[in-house]
């Protein structure tokens, strides 16, 4: 794609960034409303059977990923017009997800900033080794690499470290507008859990906030995950790289079943969301089916998306990711680079 094409395209998804008060509204009402009521009645079911709790926790969950849309859309300033309403409400349901909202705010903006880009790896995304750069690691890197790759550690720890733990100190080098509203949202956290394990005990609140938190975690990070680790992903050193190429062909398209893509706030659409952050994500599907160039990202059904599990490495020779077992017989060859590569920053990060 040309750059006056890509130019174009951008501006093409222009007539959708904006927000509409009275749908961000209602969406809050869908949303928060059920989520208390849902909530609730996981609380009230215990007394009858567990199972009919986790039920309640299921549906509940989803309800927390589609609170947290609504956070993700007011740290890009597009959930309302005003400024001070997006800080508002990004702190109210970062509470309710456990997300710092300014730390998450400036992190994101960079990971949309960066996206895909080799040379500038390490905030806001998740861990990603060339092929030559794990040839070259030592072999703690390597295991450690192996560890944050596996599935069990990514969605079964992963949720817990990092919503749980890492959300709660502040980012190295943070500056103090982001440090305050950390230790803000750190505290306004515990008196919000205080008051409810005052209110219904500390037993029934851990039986029902416990899988709730849990569940929506790796639900949270699974969508993270599979919008940019698909095979035929894009990944290109600065020199080479483009926004907008990043976007749509390094973003894909999630096309879930119509009661998820609702649940998951069109989250799935993260071609359009990374083409253009001001896009309210109640816009997303109507930018996508309005401009037919975007039709061509990379689609994946839920049974493909299950596929994404075994890629772990970028291979920059085939432009795609491939599973350690794909690259087995490259990786027993001593590595001509002769060391660690210093391209990128190929750190760990949330």
């Amino acid at each position: 794609m040309s750059e006056p094409k890509q130019m174009q395209l951008k501006k093409s998804v222009a007539p959708y960034e904006h927000s509409e008060l009275n749908v961000s509204i209602r969406q809050l009402f869908n949303t928060l409303l059920p989520l208390a009521v849902l909530w609730y009645g996981a609380y009230w079911s215990l007394s009858i059977s567990y199972w009919l709790t986790l039920v309640f926790v299921v549906a509940t969950s989803f309800f927390v990923i589609r609170a947290f849309i609504i956070f993700h859309d007011c740290c890009h300033g597009s959930f309302f017009k005003s400024k001070r309403a997006n800080d508002i409400m990004g702190i109210i349901t970062g509470v309710l997800t456990l997300v710092p909202y300014q730390q998450w705010k400036n992190a994101h903006a960079i990971h949309h900033a960066t996206s895909s880009n080799l040379d500038k790896r390490g905030v806001g995304d998740l861990w990603i080794l060339t092929v030559e750069e794990y040839a070259a690691s030592s072999w703690k890197q390597k295991l450690a690499y192996r560890i944050y790759r596996n599935p069990f550690i990514m969605f079964g720890l992963g949720p817990i470290f990092v919503f749980l733990f890492q959300y709660r100190f502040n980012r190295k080098g943070a500056r103090r507008k982001e440090r305050m509203n950390t230790y803000l949202m750190n505290v306004l956290i515990v008196a919000v859990y205080a008051l409810m394990c005052w209110a219904i005990g500390w037993q029934a609140f851990v039986l029902v906030q416990g899988p709730i938190f849990y569940l929506s975690g790796v639900l949270g990070v699974w969508l993270f995950y599979v919008q940019h680790q698909f095979e035929d992903s894009y990944f290109e050193h600065e020199e080479e790289w483009s926004y907008v190429k990043a976007a749509v062909d390094g973003s894909s398209y999630y096309k879930l079943p119509k009661l998820f893509q609702w649940l998951t706030g069109n989250i799935g659409f993260h071609h359009v969301h990374h083409l253009s952050p001001k896009v309210p994500n109640y816009y997303l599907e109507t930018a996508h089916d309005a401009v037919p160039p975007l039709h061509k990202a990379t689609t994946i059904t839920i049974r493909q998306s299950l596929e994404s599990l075994k890629f772990r490495l970028w291979d920059e020779e085939g432009k795609r990711f491939v599973s350690f077992k794909a690259v087995k017989d490259r990786l027993r060859q001593p590595s001509p680079l002769g060391g660690a590569t210093s391209a990128g920053n190929p750190s760990k990060a949330s």
